[in-house]
């Protein structure tokens, strides 16, 4: 195997692109912490050197230790005991060990809490590393945001606890949601907490499809406020992994076969109050929900790159007619779409990432600042990054995960017949690539989420942004001009949306193609961007503007076309199979 990180300079061409300096200075409040810890940067040169060498040690530990476990993981899965434990595949055992040493698993952690202070956007370029290797293990790597939602929300106490243990590898943990009557919808959630006369908690409850839900420390949404029968009510809640909560029953699934999927029961477990009560959906979960989202966007970029890598490879040895199969003009521009794709939903992740790093920053250095007259601009910026992130982060969700399917399913195509084979690994990235569409909201689910934003226009001021300071040489000007042309298809077609006669269902019914057109502009300024500062990415960009411009447009005029009858006339369209005895 190899290094996934040196092998992929796709990943740090990005990431310079991005230009992660002022991320750098806001993480490192100034870097004031290199006084106080030997091996915190002194400057922004230093941190980003500090970023290279963490995905440096991903890279390694991916392509290495963990890649070569992945097809046995598929096949063993996890075992669930009887006394109620789960056992490991052994590669998700020894991945959970190596990346604990190495102080990975506590990336965005402070340093004081054992963690390493990085941003959000190397953990997002460290997931998108750890999914190519084994999608499965990203499920339980990635879910660092239970760290991150201790130490945000927590007290201090509870932060001291917990999260030095998650950061070294000696605890998982577990984001504990959904239930049998409620997946989307958690607003429904049914599990019950309740104190005692001492004030101390307890959770009582069924949840369903719990990622690692065997791990050590689990964040659980329940109902603290019987009286209330919607969010309002509920609560979060930190539960440690004790006799009372018994994993019943473990999924047999499609694919992800090494992250363990449980159902879990509680029975009077002891609990501790995260934060404040009636917050647990409302603030608690939506934080753990956008952190999420980007971690699934970096999972499906990790799942196209292991896709795209498969085909290029098989399509350059394998011989029909006397000639490799990648000299044929239609497999050519099937394997360059993957490329493409897969080069677009890289950029998106990790710029959706950097836009979550520059709030949380400029949030921080606002509360510091407050009362002076920098304080001002600093809490525009960061409200604009807000907007801007609740648009972002389910657009990258969205179409990374999309992307994932297609390039796994692209990946079949070259293979042909032996992709159809356990052979090869491809097959497993199609069945590993659905769920990306499925979990922490249905890709249906992201474009109701970022819907407002594009109808606002909001994803101009996000393509602003990309191009903000950008040298645009002149050749690539035309390029601007068609980023700016398309998005002034979007904003038409939003106007028609806006001005129908049924507005609210032909709304509901076109939301994907403008979410679509606004995602394909905002792309196609990010491919703009990276090839202002990489002459080889030019070729991206070409492609992109002609073939994914087209197609937006295309279901912009479907979206101004104003039919909208599979509404009203579904019964006739699809009508109810009919049953005869």
């Amino acid at each position: 195997m190899s290094n996934f990180y040196k092998d992929c300079p796709d990943i740090e061409k990005t990431l310079d692109a991005l230009d992660l300096r002022e991320v750098a200075e806001l993480c490192e409040e100034g870097f004031r912490f290199a006084k106080e810890y030997d091996y915190a940067p002194a400057d922004a040169e230093d941190a980003i050197d500090n970023y290279k060498r963490a995905l440096d040690v991903c890279g390694d530990i991916s392509g290495n230790r963990i890649a070569p476990t992945a097809e046995e993981t598929d096949k063993v899965g996890n075992i669930l005991n009887e006394d109620g434990s789960v056992t490991y595949a052994p590669g998700i055992a020894l991945a959970i060990k190596l990346f604990g040493k190495s102080g990975l698993s506590g990336a965005t952690i402070p340093y004081y809490l054992g963690g390493l202070n990085m941003p959000c956007t190397i953990l997002t370029a460290c997931n998108d590393i750890v999914s190519r290797a084994d999608a499965s293990l990203m499920n339980i790597f990635g879910l660092q945001g239970i760290a991150e939602t201790i130490n945000q929300f927590a007290s201090e106490e509870i932060k001291k606890e917990y999260v030095p243990k998650l950061c070294d590898g000696t605890y998982t943990g577990a984001m504990v949601l959904t239930e049998p009557d409620a997946g989307s919808d958690l607003q429904s959630v049914k599990t019950m907490a309740y104190q005692d006369e001492n004030g101390n908690w307890f959770v009582n409850g069924v949840k369903r499809f719990i990622t690692n839900g065997c791990g050590d420390v689990l964040l659980v949404l329940a109902r603290t406020e019987p009286e209330f029968s919607d969010g309002r009510g509920l609560s979060c809640l930190l539960v440690e992994k004790c006799p009372q909560v018994k994993v019943r029953r473990l999924e047999h699934k499609l694919g992800i076969n090494g992250s363990p999927t449980c159902e879990l029961v509680f029975d009077n477990a002891p609990a501790k109050l995260i934060g404040q009560r009636k917050r647990g959906l409302i603030t608690y979960v939506m934080a753990l929900m956008n952190g999420a989202r980007v971690g699934i966007s970096a999972q499906g970029t990790g799942i196209g790159e292991a896709a795209y890598r498969a085909a290029r490879d098989y399509a350059a040895s394998r011989k029909q007619f006397g000639v490799t199969i990648d000299t044929f003009p239609a497999l050519r521009d099937l394997i360059s779409n993957m490329s493409v794709e897969l080069q677009a939903s890289r950029l998106l992740a990790y710029y959706s990432s950097k836009c979550v790093d520059l709030e949380s920053g400029l949030s921080k250095k606002f509360e510091s600042l407050k009362g002076t007259p920098e304080a001002q601009d600093i809490r525009k910026r960061m409200k604009s990054y807000a907007a801007f992130n609740k648009m972002l982060t389910p657009m990258a969700k969205y179409y990374a995960s999309e992307m994932s399917m297609r390039a796994a399913n692209g990946a079949v195509a070259v293979l042909g017949g032996s992709g159809f084979m356990k052979d090869y690994p491809v097959e497993r990235y199609l069945r590993d690539s659905r769920i990306t569409t499925i979990y922490e909201g249905t890709s249906q689910l992201q474009v109701v989420a970022a819907i407002a934003g594009v109808m606002a226009g909001l994803y101009k001021d996000v393509i602003a942004d990309v191009l903000d300071r950008v040298e645009v040489p002149a050749d690539l000007l035309d390029a601007v001009a068609k980023v700016n042309a398309l998005a002034a298809e979007v904003d038409s077609a939003v106007e028609f949306v806006k001005n129908h006669a049924e507005a609210k269902v032909y709304h509901d019914l076109h939301a994907r193609k403008l979410v679509d057109g606004a995602i394909a502009a905002v792309i196609g300024a990010l491919f703009i961007r990276f090839a202002a500062k990489y002459e080889e990415k030019k070729c991206a960009l070409g492609y992109w503007l002609a073939t994914a411009f087209p197609t937006a447009s295309s279901e912009l005029a479907k979206a101004k076309g104003g039919y909208f009858a599979c509404v009203p006339d579904f019964e006739k369209l699809a009508p109810m199979p009919v049953v005869v005895e």
